[in-house]
């Protein structure tokens, strides 16, 4: 027992305990419980609109804008689409019966998966925590959402928060490092949802499989870019530059990894890219308050490496200007870096582009199956038979047209990875799924007993059966009437 002047003992097993025991209770399954505690989310992020900003400037430097429309936006249309669809999703989905099951009716039913561990990441840390809390809610399950320590200013707000807004019977959060999620693994969970990398992905995996317990892992991974010389190379810098660098400064899972880019169009495409930076970060983009900084100085270091590794520095075609100390790293280019080089070895996770020329589309996907398979791919191209032909040869978590991240927020679309960019999807309705099992029933009344069902077994009997299952009616009208033998 810890004294008044200690911390209090992070107990990960009575945790789980008390959240068994009111997810056992029922409270969680009612649609009021659910509804409420929705409306709960939405009432925290419009109540505490300043101190999110304020957490994430903290964290990542991260501009009023850009937290505004890439998270506090996403978590309130997620509150929302459950909010006007949970009687839906709730709803037992009708199944048609057999003749075998004659009188009956059937129905798929989801019911909670129970006590869920949420373990968020820090690149964006108020959406990536909320969202698939919002799903474990809608889906009628307690939680523990284990907030990153490497954003410990919206860690802290969500400690701080959420138990103002939330039942704490039902939803609890969690805060600290290794230790702490060591100790939250060791339990016995319904279901495990992480976002992260595929290092610790598989970390997850191998704690939940003692339990045989179910994952859900977005992992993201080196996502491509092709682009040939059929598109305004303009609008595509644009959208391109925005995905990229406007997305955390390169720090989110779905950002374009590297660029494959017909030659014949690679200089001009490098020379636009740069005047696109001119015009979003000025000059001298480290006094632009609209580009994030580098988390923390791991990741500076880990980055700067890439940079200062001999078959990657001489590569460097625009930026690759650093300080440590306010752990800023100007948007950078790099042509052709060596496939095998580090930089194109792993997920970059920052402001580091490579651009890699190919001679066509059947290179540049020869290249992309070479490697494992991304989260999200993004083609650049008029020609609707190019982009056919790499979403029927390629695999990705997702894939986008002319366009970069924004398949991330159509509800509709489930998100999530395959391969080693993960495993499981989510938003919208499939994050209510993800947290939900499937629960099959088929109910049937006393009556229609059909006696050829009952030993003992005759020949007659088989032929009956064999009429019944067969769709043969007639027959079987024959063989009840003696018309037939």
């Amino acid at each position: 027992m810890s004294t008044p002047n200690e911390e209090p003992v992070f107990d990960a097993g009575q945790i789980v305990s008390d959240l068994r025991r009111c997810a056992r209770s029922g409270r969680t399954r009612s649609f009021e419980w659910r509804l409420s505690q929705l409306e709960a989310v939405r009432k925290l992020v419009r109540e505490n609109e300043d101190d999110i900003y304020s957490a994430l400037v903290s964290d990542l430097r991260k501009s009023q804008y850009e937290t505004y429309i890439s998270e506090l936006t996403r978590v309130t249309d997620a509150c929302d689409a459950a909010i006007k669809n949970l009687k839906k999703w709730m709803a037992p989905e009708k199944v048609a019966v057999t003749l075998a099951t004659y009188p009956g009716s059937a129905a798929v039913l989801p019911e909670p998966l129970g006590v869920v561990l949420i373990i968020s990441p820090w690149n964006f840390p108020f959406l990536l925590a909320l969202d698939p809390v919002i799903g474990a809610i809608s889906a009628g399950c307690a939680v523990v959402l284990k907030a990153s320590e490497i954003a410990p200013a919206t860690s802290a707000f969500f400690a701080r928060t959420i138990p103002k807004y939330l039942d704490t019977d039902a939803i609890r959060v969690v805060e600290g490092g290794v230790p702490e999620i060591t100790a939250l693994l060791e339990q016995q969970w319904d279901k495990i949802f992480y976002t992260g990398n595929s290092k610790v992905g598989r970390i997850i995996m191998g704690a939940a499989a003692k339990h045989l317990t179910p994952v859900t892992l977005e992992l993201g991974g080196k996502s491509p870019l092709f682009i040939d010389d059929t598109v305004d190379l303009e609008v595509a810098a644009r959208r391109i530059c925005v995905g990229k660098w406007g997305s955390n400064n390169g720090q989110a899972c779905i950002a374009p990894d590297y660029i494959l880019v017909e030659e014949n169009i690679a200089s001009k495409l490098i020379e636009i890219f740069k005047k696109t930076l001119l015009t979003f970060y000025t000059e001298d983009p480290s006094t632009s308050k609209d580009l994030s900084r580098i988390v923390n100085k791991y990741h500076f270091q880990r980055l700067s490496s890439l940079l200062d590794d001999p078959r990657t520095a001489s590569t460097i075609v625009h930026g690759g200007e650093r300080d440590e100390k306010s752990l800023y790293i100007a948007p950078t280019m790099l042509l052709d870096p060596p496939l095998d080089s580090p930089i194109m070895a792993d997920e970059i996770f920052g402001p580091l582009l490579p651009i890699i020329t190919v001679k066509n589309a059947d290179t540049a996907i020869d290249l992309i199956l070479d490697r494992p398979k991304p989260l999200a791919l993004y083609v650049f191209t008029k020609v609707k038979q190019t982009w056919e032909k790499f979403a029927n040869e390629t695999s990705s978590g997702g894939m986008l047209v002319n366009d970069c991240i924004l398949h991330f927020v159509v509800p509709g679309l489930p998100f999530g990875g395959v391969g080693e960019s993960g495993m499981g999807a989510y938003h919208g309705k499939a994050t209510f799924d993800c947290f939900s099992h499937k629960k099959s029933i088929l109910y049937r009344g006393m009556g229609g007993d059909v006696f050829a069902r009952y030993p003992p077994f005759t020949s007659f009997k088989q032929k009956f059966v064999k009429a019944l299952l067969g769709g043969e009616l007639l027959t079987v009208l024959l063989l009840v009437l003696g018309l037939k033998k």
